[in-house]
Formats: structure tokens, C-alpha cells, sequence
């Protein structure tokens, strides 16, 4: 059966679908010893010799999904020109894998790591509108018109944000802090972050506790585990 060379690629754990196509268009990539460079090209897996950076595609990878609760201070990347920590480092498997989407060195909490190119390329596309779940300590009380504004939307520069689902946890009027609950699907820049500073909240802390409805409550901070394919065809639907 023939199908795409960049999903070829992405099931392979080459790369995601979308650096792959990057690649082919980059001529990178050699089919049957020619170089291709259209994104249209099919291949038949069980015929044809592909190469990816002179070595020969052959060896079916194990597809791997990681769930991480990641600390803070750990940087979202596979290699940091700064030499910082990153989530690679709490990972210790003999498969490739690379983080699925980014938390921002100072939030913690659910990150899917993975080298499955097609999982990761519907889980990161906009349209899927995955829910993501955080826990986020602020400074000062927050208002009730306050939460009916990160509700039905703020602007964060340039963008409004989508509806979201925002649940006070608790006040701490002692302390000055308020603990709330923020549920997007969309995946900008420090999203949550900015929305708090739009309503005038500084983030003391912030915590990713879910992606759909895989959460993080049952997993110290710093230690992994598989997801099921259970729980990675829930998040593909």
C-alpha cells in the first residue's frame, strides 16, 4: 500500500509530519537513490528504499507516548544552547522522543512526549482543540467580573482569546492569593500567563493538571509513565 513520504517519515519517528515536509522540500530526503522534493510523492514502504540524511529508513521504531509531570525549571526543548535542564533529561528510554507541544520553563505539570510524527501532528494541528486544564496561584483576590472576563475572552496583544472554562478554587484573604482553574484549547505563547496580566493578576504559579483528560494527580513531579492506547486514541478523537 503506498502512502505519503512524509507520513512515511513521521511513522518511521524520523521527525513530525510537518518537519518532514520541510525535509522533502529541503531535498533531503532520496527515494530509490533520487532525490524527491515534492510533497505529493508516494512510496510503497514494502518496495522502495528511502534515506533520510544518507542512511537508509529500515527498522520499524516502536511508537512510544510518554506522559511527563514536569517541574519547574526544566526547559521544553531536546537540546538547550544553554546548556539548562530539560524534560530529556528526567527521560531515560532507548527510543527517540520529543516533546509534544511546550510548557514554559517556570510551569509545571502534563506534557506528552512522543516519536510517533502522525500522533503528534494531529495532537499539535488547531483544529483537534484539545482542552488543556491549569491550576494557577495569583496574587490578590480575584472578582467574579474578573472570571466572567477571562470567560468570555480577553485580549493578550493583537488576539482575543476563545471562550474558556474558569472555576474559582479557592481565596486565601491571609495570604492575598487566589487559586483558579483555567480550561483553553487554543495554544499560544504563555497563553495563561498573559491572560492573568490582561486582567490585571500577576501568575504566581502555574500548573498544567491535565491535557484532555489525562492528568497528572497520581504522578510525582518529575516521573513518567506510558500513556495506554486507550488514552492515545481518546486524545486522537
Amino acid at each position: 500500500m503506498e502512502e505519503r513520504l512524509q507520513k512515511f517519515l513521521a511513522n518511521k519517528g524520523v521527525c513530525s509530519r510537518r518537519k518532514a515536509e520541510q525535509y522533502i522540500i529541503d531535498g533531503k530526503v532520496k527515494v530509490n537513490g533520487k532525490i524527491v522534493v515534492e510533497l505529493g510523492t508516494k512510496i510503497n514502504p514494502q518496495t522502495d528504499k528511502v534515506e533520510f540524511a544518507g542512511k537508509e529508513i529500515t527498522n520499524q521504531v516502536k511508537k512510544v507516548y510518554i506522559l511527563l509531570n514536569k517541574p519547574i525549571d526544566y526547559v521544553t526543548t531536546v537540546k538547550d544552547q544553554f546548556n539548562r535542564n530539560t524534560v530529556m533529561d528526567l527521560i531515560k528510554i532507548k527510543e527517540k522522543v520529543v516533546p509534544v507541544g511546550r510548557l514554559d520553563m517556570y510551569t509545571s505539570g502534563a506534557l506528552i512526549l512522543s516519536n510517533d510524527g502522525d500522533f503528534i501532528y494531529q495532537i499539535t494541528h488547531p483544529k483537534h482543540e484539545i482542552n488543556k486544564t491549569y491550576q494557577v496561584t495569583l496574587k490578590g483576590k480575584i472578582a467574579n467580573e474578573e472570571v466572567e472576563n477571562l470567560q468570555n475572552g480577553v485580549d493578550i496583544g493583537e488576539y482575543v482569546t476563545k471562550p474558556a472554562k474558569v472555576r474559582i478554587m479557592k481565596i486565601d484573604e491571609e495570604k492575598n492569593i487566589s487559586r483558579i482553574e483555567i480550561t483553553i484549547h487554543e495554544g499560544k505563547n504563555r497563553q495563561v500567563r498573559r491572560m492573568c496580566e490582561a486582567i490585571g493578576k500577576k501568575v504566581l504559579a502555574l500548573h498544567r493538571s491535565k491535557i484532555g483528560n489525562i492528568g497528572v494527580k497520581d504522578l510525582k513531579l518529575g516521573t513518567w509513565r506510558y500513556l495506554s492506547q486507550k488514552e492515545v486514541d481518546n486524545l486522537l478523537k
